[in-house]
């Protein structure tokens, strides 16, 4: 794809060099001009760029809330880091007497029809 800028044609493979060399564009930036000249992203296998740069300290505090989260997540879902893929099955509960006969009868019934 080409475009017109000015006197001269700029390709996408002229943009999509001068942003891989590019370091002072913002993320905004570098987005419109990857949309209005049609290059994609660099590759789909490169690692994603680090929030934190070159900010150690950013980059613990980080690491900390993504840790949170993940332990956070995996409460939630039941998995331990050493679980299988499918969380573990959870014992069954103990059946109560019931106090109504007829309520019971019905459920039995009702079960059968499945």
């Amino acid at each position: 794809m080409e475009r017109k800028v000015g006197s001269s044609t700029v390709t996408t493979k002229e943009v999509k060099t001068a942003l891989e060399k590019a370091r002072t564009l913002t993320a905004e930036e570098e987005k419109v001009l990857r949309m209005r000249h049609g290059v994609g992203a660099p590759s789909t296998r490169a690692p994603l760029p680090r929030a934190a740069g070159n900010n150690e300290e950013l980059a613990d505090e980080l690491l900390v809330i993504e840790m949170q989260l993940m332990k956070a997540m995996r409460a939630r879902t039941g998995q331990t880091k050493t679980a299988s893929k499918s969380p573990p099955k959870a014992a069954a509960p103990a059946k109560e007497p019931t106090k109504n006969a007829a309520k019971e009868k019905i459920v039995r019934a009702l079960r059968k029809k499945k």
